[in-house]
C-alpha cells in the first residue's frame, strides 16, 4: 500500500510541478487546474450485457489490456494498452461529486507501458472493446461493450459517456441491469 500511495503521489506531484511553472510563467495558477479539472471531467453510466447482439452495430474494436499501479477507492492508477497506443491514467473521485470523476490520461510509448505493466499489482486484465454509436439527442456519442477474455471471461459491460448527469440516452434492446456505482464493476477491482 505505501508503493501504490507513493506512485500515485509522485505523478500527481510532477502534474502540479508543471502546472504551478507554468503559472509562474503565465498568470495565475487556479483557473488553469479548474479548467484542466474541468475538461477532464468523465460522467459515464455502466450497465450489464444481456447478450452479443451489439456485435452488428460495431463500427469498430480493439483489444486491451492494462494493469493498475495504485487502486485504492477513491483513486487509481492505469496503464493501459490498446493496440499499437499505449496510455497512462489517473482517475479519482475525490474531487468530484455524484457520477463525475476526474480523469487525467496521458499517450505513453508502447515499450513504456509493457516494462509498467511489469509492475502493476496483480490482476492484469484482457478484453475486446467494441465502439456502437450512441442514440442520444447529443452527437458523438458512443457506447463502449467490453468482452472481458482470460479469468474474466464471459462478463460483458458496456458504458456511455455522457456530457452531464441530466443527459437521456435511449438503452438498446441488448442492455442489462445498470451497475453504475457498483464497486464490484470497476476494472480496478476485478
Amino acid at each position: 500500500k505505501r508503493v501504490q500511495r507513493y506512485c500515485f503521489f509522485f505523478i500527481l506531484q510532477i502534474f502540479l510541478c508543471f502546472f504551478l511553472c507554468m503559472s509562474k510563467k503565465n498568470g495565475n495558477f487556479a483557473p488553469k487546474i479548474l479548467k484542466i479539472m474541468h475538461r477532464n471531467t468523465e460522467i459515464e453510466r455502466k450497465f450489464l450485457v444481456k447478450d452479443e447482439r451489439f456485435k452488428q452495430y460495431a463500427i469498430r474494436s480493439q483489444h486491451i489490456e492494462q494493469g493498475y499501479l495504485c487502486k485504492e477507492p477513491e483513486k487509481t492508477i492505469r496503464v493501459r494498452i490498446c493496440d499499437e497506443k499505449a496510455y497512462i491514467t489517473i482517475k479519482s473521485t475525490q474531487l468530484r461529486e455524484g457520477l463525475a470523476k476526474f480523469e487525467w490520461e496521458k499517450e505513453i510509448a508502447v515499450a513504456d507501458a509493457h516494462e509498467l505493466m511489469q509492475l502493476c499489482l496483480p490482476g492484469i486484465i484482457s478484453k475486446t472493446r467494441y465502439i456502437l454509436p450512441a442514440d442520444t439527442h447529443e452527437t458523438n456519442r458512443y457506447w463502449e461493450v467490453d468482452m472481458f477474455d482470460g479469468r474474466l471471461e464471459g462478463l460483458i459491460l458496456a458504458e456511455i459517456e455522457l456530457g452531464s448527469e441530466q443527459e437521456t440516452f435511449d438503452k438498446p434492446e441488448w442492455i442489462g441491469e445498470e451497475v453504475t456505482g457498483q464497486a464490484q464493476y470497476y476494472n480496478a477491482n476485478m
